[in-house]
């Protein structure tokens, strides 16, 4: 075929360079060069028709196998992926099934510790508790015995200053003789206070019943206007309710 297109490239150049005839389109083209071009090309054609015409006849049978190809191909990729995610589905399940049971099992342990823990800590708590409340108890008697004990002996030691010391005896009657006065002057002042809360209340007695009186004075006063009914109606008296 590529003696066909070079021949027909010289022919054309030939043509192309051919000296024109005047007045006319036409031209003087050599006679030999172009027709063994033309010989060369007749001879070329027939194997290059045979070699296209076996490239057609052979077209089919090459899509065809290339269409096969093409399906197993596709198939076969097909057939890989769905094996891919199948296997890569399991690992995954796999996994996620083993991250699941390690999960439990993490969590099953920290209860189990956690529960421990807690034990511990209250048993911890109860013996603190125990030992705290022996310890305050025995504290708390210690206290109340020894300030039983420095009341006894400042009982004994008072009774002893008491007996032995005039100035002391002399104090505690001074002390009375004061008790005395003070107790007195309680009791007057508090007879003064009486006396002075129960005149209030005898103004206050006589302010009221004065002013209910004129409260009477005026009600009895609005019953006898005419043009409430007539006639006198009746008279109030604060001291007759």
């Amino acid at each position: 075929m590529y003696r066909v297109f070079e021949a027909l490239d010289e022919l054309v150049t030939i043509v192309e360079e051919a000296r024109g005839v005047p007045m006319t389109s036409s031209c003087v083209v050599p006679r030999g060069d172009a027709l063994e071009l033309l010989d060369d090309i007749r001879d070329a054609l027939p194997n290059e028709v045979d070699d296209a015409q076996d490239v057609l006849d052979k077209r089919d049978e090459i899509v065809q196998r290339a269409r096969e190809e093409a399906e197993t191909t596709v198939r076969t990729a097909n057939e890989e992926a769905e094996r891919t995610v199948s296997e890569a589905t399991a690992e995954a399940e796999r996994l996620v099934a083993e991250a699941r049971a390690r999960a439990d099992q993490l969590l099953a342990d920290a209860r189990d510790e956690a529960d421990r823990t807690v034990a511990a800590g209250q048993a911890e708590y109860r013996d603190l508790t125990e030992r705290s409340r022996a310890e305050s108890e025995r504290m708390v008697q210690a206290g109340r015995d020894a300030y039983d004990r420095a009341v006894e002996e400042g009982r004994h030691e008072q009774a002893r200053l008491v007996a032995q010391t005039e100035v002391v005896q002399a104090a505690h009657g001074e002390a009375a003789r004061i008790v005395d006065e003070a107790h007195a002057e309680a009791d007057r002042q508090r007879a003064e206070c009486d006396a002075y809360v129960d005149g209030k209340l005898a103004e206050f007695s006589e302010l009221l019943s004065s002013t209910l009186r004129t409260v009477d004075s005026g009600r009895n006063h609005l019953r006898g206007t005419p043009h409430l009914g007539g006639g006198r109606g009746v008279v109030y008296d604060y001291q007759a309710h």
